[in-house]
């Protein structure tokens, strides 16, 4: 259900079987940005599915979690870093399965590098245990179908979302479509970042064109191509709408030109924490703002922008034992010609959950002082946008605290008339002292002090008289 995970999920395969011979009962895990990951916390595991007596699987199942924390410089392993090795463990694709048996070594190694091990090691068993059933389902069916008719329907499911993506993209009209948007900063500078797109539609196919984007970055909100990738299958999807399936048959109408060493395609070792979780959502504001110069009627106003990440992490003073915690925050949507936007819901890259207060309160440190939507925050129009949140953390312990957010200083767009939605604005309280912090930011923060976050609306849309 993670847009971000999905789009870039094929190239992780991809990794996997350029590096790793596979034999039945394996599993190959990996996060490494540059070799099939996306950014560290997000750890991949890759399972071969062997219908057949051959050497190469027919089939693979692959699940993706972001875990709370694989190491790195700061609790919860989302830095303000400057390369990619500050930012935690990193995985080649290596086999963490070897026909069917965990390999102690590879676990051992992983543990040993991450500051909440009995976490990480339940969460890669939930994966591996995942990919078990995943494996089994398949099987069931090839058992069921013959196998060489299981292989050939899902050859045609990615025909079929080929076919419904052409069809759509020939009912467009032919030309090219810009549009430019900005990242607040790197978290090392307060220098924008551009992000510049040029679709081209030409009878049934497209061009999207990232040339003109800003040169990679020294902080970490670099993306590599698969992110970028993603962002283009979920907006063709998104857009396309009813019942076009999300498989790589989307993306055969679609090229994709994204100059290496930019923000949208970096080289490495640039640091990557941020890429999928704020880049990414710009990426898709500047994809949506072209198209809506083609059908304007079927795109919103730019919702929050931001995935807004708080992670926070250090040892707890009644049992001494470590913790760490990841969170993003939601924020509104954009407007549409049809209906306001929805407030405090995530959007676009991102489809978390919200984090109950009680599962948080009962698991760290903290006391939740304030959770409720940011009133007036979406930006005034015909129809408004939706508002985002408040949520507001009192600490009850000494921590390390990370922030990676955007829109506080660019706010989220409106079209046809319609304002702009509310930027972003983060605060710490310390008795009665009140600091607004920047939109990236690392931190300690001490015992009763009070953060709280107050995430973007979306834009507005159209003018009221219109």
């Amino acid at each position: 259900h993670m847009p971000v995970h999905l789009g870039s999920m094929p190239m992780s395969v991809k990794a996997a079987l350029e590096n790793v011979d596979l034999a039945p009962g394996d599993a190959v895990i990996l996060n490494d940005p540059y070799c099939g990951g996306t950014h560290l916390p997000d750890i991949t595991i890759v399972s071969p599915i062997f219908l057949k007596k051959t050497k190469k699987p027919q089939l693979y199942v692959a699940n993706r979690a972001h875990h709370s924390d694989v190491g790195g410089m700061s609790p919860g392993s989302m830095p303000l870093a400057s390369e990619i090795f500050q930012e935690g463990l990193i995985l080649p694709p290596v086999k963490l399965v070897r026909g069917g048996n965990i390999d102690t070594e590879i676990l051992s190694l992983i543990l040993a590098n991450v500051r909440t091990p009995q976490e990480r090691k339940g969460d890669l068993n939930a994966q591996l245990a995942s990919n078990f059933i995943g494996s089994k389902r398949l099987k069931e069916m090839a058992k069921r179908y013959n196998s060489d008719r299981l292989l050939g329907m899902l050859s045609q499911l990615q025909d079929y979302s080929e076919r419904i993506t052409r069809n759509f993209i020939a009912g467009l009209p032919d030309g090219s479509y810009g549009f430019i948007d900005f990242l607040d900063n790197d978290g090392l500078s307060n220098e924008p970042i551009k992000i510049s797109v040029d679709i081209t539609i030409n009878i049934d196919s497209v061009t999207i064109d990232f040339t003109g984007t800003s040169q990679q970055v020294p902080g970490s909100v670099n993306a590599i191509e698969a992110v970028t990738l993603s962002a283009a299958l979920y907006v063709f999807k998104a857009i396309i709408g009813g019942d076009v399936l999300a498989n790589s048959g989307i993306l055969r109408p679609i090229t994709l030109i994204a100059p290496k060493g930019t923000v949208i395609n970096a080289n490495h070792p640039a640091p990557v924490a941020g890429g999928n979780v704020e880049t990414s959502q710009r990426i898709v504001d500047v994809l949506l703002g072209a198209l809506h110069l083609v059908v304007p009627d079927m795109v919103p106003a730019a919702s929050a922008g931001s995935m807004t990440n708080i992670s926070f992490g250090g040892q707890d003073e009644k049992d001494s034992k470590p913790f760490a915690y990841y969170e993003t925050i939601a924020g509104g949507h954009g407007a549409s010609k049809s209906c306001d936007g929805i407030s405090g819901k995530h959007s676009h890259m991102t489809n978390s959950l919200n984090t109950p207060v009680e599962a948080l309160e009962h698991s760290m440190p903290i006391r939740i002082e304030e959770y409720r939507f940011r009133s007036n925050s979406g930006g005034f129009g015909r129809n408004i946008g939706g508002n985002g949140i408040i949520r507001s953390f009192q600490f009850l312990n000494p921590a390390e605290v990370t922030i990676l957010s955007e829109r506080h200083k660019i706010a989220p767009y409106g079209l046809l008339g319609g304002k702009s939605g509310s930027p972003g604005v983060i605060t710490v309280n310390r008795g009665t002292d009140t600091k607004i912090i920047p939109s990236k930011t690392h931190f300690s923060i001490m015992k009763n002090d009070i953060l709280t976050i107050k995430t973007p609306g979306g834009g507005g849309y159209g003018t009221v008289d219109n």
